[in-house]
């Protein structure tokens, strides 16, 4: 039986185009091997976002390359993000690869591997026009049986300064209502308790379908058709988070008191040049609007310091803002150019010193900030998913609050009790640390 070995970078939306690119190909009779010295294709899904995930992308390409050195009968393919970024460069710059597919060619992938082996192959890079995943298609899921995704669009008409997205994913699509409730029903199936919806915008979902096919209008339908405990909404755009949405999570105790809002800075003239429509204002009000609705309901965000043009009063504004709202989970990021972006040729571009210095000032602060939110939780009883044995010693279990997303956000360690992966548990918080809390299960 032929074999392949996949690796999978990058973010939850480019994992649930390797599962399905991982279906296809079982479906055809390929047969996935950990090792990918046993493997006859060895299958790379990449990102290219920014420079680093490239980076990160072309070291793996090339670690798989010195197995294939040693093993002529072996074949290296690229897909995803980095090849519908760069096309036919890339084919110049690795000469080890033997096939490149773009983002669009998920359900593609075994019908050009098997022209990469009979030696029918056109053309050795594929970059095939957009499409949009549908529940028809096979789909093996490579997370815990317990979690997953459900990608409800494709693409993104935000134009933010900074960012490829648009140019590699395209315009927003939207996938049905009665296709996502007909995939989840499957995903249910299997046993799943969690699922995270992910776009590169959840507020877009329908706005090319029509007015009456909003991201409320499909959570309701979710709900009604599906029994998946917990329901978690990943990456919205502050500005289209409606008053209709938030009253739905605050209504529906299966939609999580979790959002997760990039707002990316708070300074007007930074988010004015990162072309976000929104400002402090608006993000003020934001704030406080979702805590009066939802009041127990905990904030991610991502911020980026370093833009071009970041003054010490810009710098000074964002951390004044973290301190008066004490937002529960903060990523922070530097910027760095992206070749393409608009944002590449803007004048007073802060020097790569200076990024980490302001980087590690604000992480400093939010790690204070972290440390104090979670103190709130210690002598609660709080429902908790165990995600099996710790990371960090078999000794205890680990699993997350409906507060903490999966990969991303901190834990909690299970001192005492039996439970399975898999099982929601009340558990007793007995200490809090940085960014993880500490816990006991309530028998009974």
């Amino acid at each position: 039986m032929a074999t392949f070995h996949l690796v999978s970078l990058g973010c939850p939306k480019n994992l649930v185009d390797s599962e399905v690119m991982l279906g296809f190909l079982q479906e055809a009779g390929w047969q996935l091997t950990e090792d990918p010295n046993d493997a006859t294709v060895l299958l790379v899904n990449t990102c290219g976002f920014i420079q680093a995930a490239v980076e990160e992308a072309v070291d793996e390409i090339l670690e798989l390359a010195k197995i294939k050195e040693h093993d002529p009968r072996k074949y290296l393919v690229v897909t995803g993000c980095l090849v519908q970024r760069y096309g036919d460069k890339l084919a110049l710059e690795l000469p080890e690869v033997d096939l490149f597919v773009g983002t669009e060619g998920v359900p593609d992938i075994a019908n050009l591997i098997q022209d990469l082996l009979s030696g029918s192959l056109v053309e050795k890079v594929n970059c095939p026009a957009r499409f949009l995943m549908d529940s028809s298609m096979p789909r093996v899921i490579s997370t815990p049986f317990f979690r997953s995704f459900l990608k409800i669009t494709e693409g993104c008409n935000n134009r933010c300064s900074y960012c490829m997205i648009p140019s590699i994913r395209g315009s927003l699509r939207s996938r049905p209502v009665a296709d996502l409730c007909q995939e989840l029903r499957h995903l249910e199936q299997d046993g799943m308790k969690e699922i995270s919806l992910i776009a590169q915008d959840l507020t877009a979902y329908g706005r090319d379908l029509g007015s009456e096919v909003t991201l409320p209008v499909l959570l309701r339908q979710l709900l009604a058709q599906t029994d998946v405990p917990w329901i978690r909404l990943m990456y919205l755009y502050p500005s289209g988070v409606t008053d209709e949405l938030l009253e739905l999570i605050q209504r529906e105790a299966r939609i999580l008191p979790y959002i997760d809002i990039p707002f990316q800075h708070v300074s007007d003239s930074i988010l004015k040049r990162m072309n976000r429509h929104y400002g402090q204002r608006d993000l003020c009000r934001f704030v406080d609007r979702v805590r009066e609705v939802v009041p127990d309901i905990a904030l991610r965000t991502t911020m980026m310091v370093g833009f071009p043009g970041e003054t010490e009063d810009d710098l000074h504004q964002l951390e004044s803002f973290l301190k008066k709202y004490q937002i529960d989970h903060v990523g922070l990021f530097a910027y760095t150019n992206e070749q393409g972006a608009a944002s590449e040729n803007f004048e007073d571009q802060c020097t790569d010193e200076l990024k980490q210095d302001r980087l590690q000032r604000v992480m400093e602060l939010q790690a204070d900030i972290s440390k104090n939110i979670l103190q709130k939780y210690v002598g609660q009883v709080l429902p908790v998913l165990v995600e099996g044995l710790s990371r960090e010693t078999d000794l205890l279990l680990e699993g997350r609050t409906v507060y903490q997303a999966p990969d991303i956000d901190g834990c909690v360690y299970i001192t005492d009790g039996i439970a399975n992966p898999g099982d929601i548990v009340q558990v007793r918080i007995t200490e809090a640390q940085i960014y993880d809390l500490v816990g006991e299960i309530v028998e009974g």
